[in-house]
């Protein structure tokens, strides 16, 4: 389960591709006879920097037409890049491919997220004063590429008319950090798309070299900041990243940010999963778009997809789970629609019935709603009680008349036990979960069915010996015939829960109130019968950064920072509030 989980996580930021990791150079590609191709295009940017770009159009195409750019640090196969915009010039458009700065043929230092936001207004200001544009370019993609286009929107240029960010990664939330933990997974990537011009597949692909890095790591108990001298080859955009823990001015300058989306007024299609792990990366640029750009036009398209699977419009088989007929979509199909309609004033696709398009798990119907807020119209709140209910605790309705609470007691220099196991979505079905560490509270047997619809959120109430925690909450079905269905998961710093940008730690020994949210969407039909639980725990194990709770800098604690064990009081006034369309 516990590798499973690290090769389900490590592909969220590797691309299969069949370039090998010793190319140095493009390769030929035969017989275009039906385009007009201009495969080695530098366009030159600030701060000396240059880009490799491909162009495609269809041949004696003379006109000036749209053009549907994708902006990537993805160097694959060339003809597998061609291939994908020469489907832009299919469908009507010229077709751009654009690699961040330092890839391919691009003589830069490679910089993953950091110069894509001023590159890419310059690539398009560039596309849009050639003779074969008509001054209006859209974008797509998905994963890095949806970063790029709304990096694209941090200064929005003129010409660039719309964007389609499938599963859009968010640097600093979500990658490498998910409320402010770092993960793992990201520390191989930077080698697969940072060590030469095209793709590292060598070391993007060496899940030994992973395993064992970060299994030492976690034996030996070193400073999170050692795994590149554990690993033996240094990491440079590791070490920039762990050392900006906080969401600072780093993370911020990337992609837009508070008042940078009051200036993007162009409309935007999102796809995304309810079991993609950037998932609050994705939704964080809509709903940030919502409250500082009410006026501008965006559509989500969203189910039961995981990061890969939301790009190729789901898989009929996510994570061991068989999903609904229904949900799986012609993602490529609705894309070229929707540019149609914006470019060329087409229709609008059918599928946008409304701004939020959903499907329901379980149900195998799509619905929609105005607006993220409004797919639910109530919650249920659970509160986290001490009363036992078999082999849990419950999850009650009713606030508890006497303060009480649940102890637990983790030890951070005891490596033969670890803590928040199974909070990964992997299989989404269990006959059974880990219930080694934790708490399990359980909700009484619905006396109908619901839907939940949307993102879960609760508050913590809880007092520890330590100056700060790292911790976990995971939602389950529990299915009338007692198997689990994993909902949605949190994993957050207790010091972050107030304000990702600023530490604040927690006083020792005293109760306090720790908030959450942002926590992965989903909408699924919950059957007559069926159980809410929810799982609180520690987050102690060999998959991201460990937080000894010393207060210090995470990424410098060591095993020796141990010392007491860990004591948290989890009280009976904790609660979550579950969204539900009744």
């Amino acid at each position: 389960m516990r590798y499973k989980f690290l090769i389900s996580f490590v592909f969220l930021f590797s691309i299969v591709g069949t370039l090998s990791a010793q190319q140095t150079k493009a390769t030929a590609f035969a017989n275009d006879t039906d385009y007009d191709i201009q495969d080695s295009v530098a366009i030159k940017v600030r701060n000396g920097g240059t880009l490799s770009a491909m162009i495609v159009r269809k041949k004696n195409d003379t006109g000036s037409k749209p053009v549907i750019l994708q902006y990537t640090i993805y160097v694959r196969d060339k003809g597998r890049d061609l291939t994908s915009i020469k489907e832009s010039a299919d469908h009507g458009y010229v077709g751009v491919i654009v690699y961040s700065r330092g890839k391919r043929f691009s003589s830069n230092e490679i910089d993953p997220y950091e110069n894509d936001s001023k590159d890419a207004y310059d690539a398009i200001d560039w596309i849009s004063k050639q003779d074969w544009c008509n001054g209006s370019i859209g974008m797509f993609g998905g994963s890095y590429n949806g970063f790029t286009q709304w990096a694209a929107c941090k200064k929005l240029h003129p010409a660039l008319k719309t964007i389609v960010p499938y599963v859009a990664n968010r640097p600093g939330m979500g990658l490498p950090m998910e409320h402010n933990v770092f993960v793992n997974p990201n520390y191989e990537w930077a080698f697969y798309v940072g060590s030469n011009k095209y793709l590292d597949t060598l070391a993007g692909n060496n899940r030994q070299r992973s395993r064992a890095m970060q299994f030492r790591w976690w034996e030996t108990g070193t400073a999170y900041k050692k795994l590149d001298s554990i690993d033996g080859s240094p990491n440079r955009w590791f070490q920039k990243w762990i050392s900006h823990p906080s969401f600072d001015t780093y993370w911020q300058d990337m992609a837009p940010y508070k008042t940078d989306f009051a200036q993007i007024n162009i409309p935007v299609l999102a796809f995304d999963g309810y079991y993609n792990d950037s998932q609050n990366s994705s939704l964080y640029y809509l709903k940030e778009l919502q409250k500082y750009s009410p006026k501008t036009p965006f559509y989500l398209i969203i189910g039961p997809y995981g990061h890969f699977g939301t790009q190729i419009g789901g898989e009929p088989i996510l994570n061991d789970y068989k999903v609904d007929p229904v949900s799986l979509i012609n993602i490529k199909k609705i894309t070229y629609q929707w540019f149609d309609y914006i470019l060329k004033k087409g229709t609008k696709p059918e599928v946008l019935k409304d701004k939020i398009n959903y499907e329901v798990m379980g149900a195998n119907e799509w619905k929609s709603a105005p607006s993220l807020d409004k797919m639910s119209n109530s919650f249920l709140k659970l509160y986290l009680t001490t009363t036992p209910s078999g082999n849990f605790y419950t999850a009650s309705s009713k606030k508890p008349g006497k303060t009480a609470y649940l102890s637990q007691t983790v030890d951070f220099a005891d490596r033969e036990t670890s803590n928040n196991n199974d909070y990964y979505p992997d299989p989404l079905m269990k006959k059974e979960l880990d219930s080694t560490s934790g708490f399990f509270f359980i909700s009484e047997p619905l006396k109908k069915l619901i839907l939940v619809n949307g993102s879960f959120l609760g508050e913590i109430k809880a007092s520890i010996n330590k100056k700060d925690i790292d911790f976990g909450v995971t939602l389950y079905e529990v299915l009338p015939n007692g198997a689990y269905f994993h909902l949605s998961y949190y994993i957050g710093r207790a010091s972050y829960a107030k304000d990702t940008t600023t530490r604040n730690l927690l006083t020792p020994d005293t109760i306090e109130t720790i908030s959450f949210s942002d926590t992965h969407l989903v909408s699924k039909q919950l059957s007559k019968g069926s159980r809410l639980l929810v799982v609180l725990d520690i987050n102690k194990n060999e998959f991201s950064q460990l937080n000894y709770g010393t207060g210090n800098e995470v990424s410098e604690e060591t095993i020796l920072d141990a010392k007491e064990p860990l004591q948290v009081n989890w009280y009976n006034d904790s609660f979550v509030k579950i969204p539900v369309l009744r």
